[in-house]
């Protein structure tokens, strides 16, 4: 089995990243089994200023920092269980010391898969309002938007003031949940939770829409690498 890093920035997103490798190992290895993993977390809060002030190359640097210890660890790839973070990842500067999975790559390619054809983008400011998830679900054929600006700004807030912090509140959900009603009426067939803490609070039976949970399909393909049912990446940042 190969060697798994978590290149973590958020620990809700991680936690449930590394909890679903090793539930999802024991039910297809063996009780208390799983891929060898490691993580290096350096505290997003770091980081804060330079997402506001939009330097993603410090941002880029934390996160290769992360990446070289866990090349130093043995890892054979990385997987990076935050949306947002790939942002940063995808800017160019000098190749990360690990290969590694990139979150909308695999988000989109199930969606392919299943056969949806438009899809609602949930996340960060920064992920309902740049290019990556879009051009992911394009270069599939797939149609992708995302909600409106009040709904988006209600998201944003509620990710780093609630979610991040491991609070799940029930008006919160209730909240979500009429997002994700106006994103079917408007043509959406699947929902992706491209923030990686927002499955802890929307469960597949709450949603209104399938739900493409960013997360868990990031651990479960990392778990196909490992087991050696999917080739390993070859992705080291930059422009995907």
């Amino acid at each position: 089995m190969k060697h798994i890093g978590i290149l973590a920035h958020s620990a809700e997103g991680s936690s449930l990243c590394y909890l679903t490798i090793c539930h999802e190992g024991t039910s297809r290895i063996g009780d208390h089994m799983h891929p060898d993993i490691s993580m290096s977390i350096i505290p997003m809060g770091l980081s804060m200023p330079d997402w506001e002030s939009g330097d993603l190359a410090a941002i880029r640097q934390r996160l290769a920092n992360s990446a070289s210890r866990l090349s130093a660890a043995g890892c054979d790839y990385f997987v990076c269980p935050d949306n947002t973070a790939h942002l940063a990842l995808e800017t160019n500067g000098p190749d990360l010391e690990l290969p590694g999975l990139h979150i909308a790559d695999v988000v989109a390619s199930e969606a392919s898969r299943l056969g949806y054809r438009k899809l609602g983008i949930l996340g960060t400011k920064w992920i309902m309002t740049k290019p990556m998830y879009f051009s992911a679900a394009k270069a599939r054929g797939l149609d992708a938007i995302a909600p409106g600006e009040n709904d988006q700004k209600f998201i944003n807030e509620t990710i780093f003031s609630e979610l991040c912090n491991g609070v799940f509140a029930d008006n919160t959900r209730a909240h979500y949940v009429e997002i994700i009603e106006r994103l079917k009426s408007q043509g959406c067939d699947a929902v992706v939770l491209g923030c990686t803490e927002i499955p802890a609070l929307i469960s597949p039976a709450q949603s209104p829409l399938p739900t493409l949970d960013s997360t868990r399909l990031l651990a479960q393909h990392a778990l196909d690498v490992a087991l050696g049912g999917k080739e390993l990446p070859t992705w080291r940042g930059g422009p995907f």
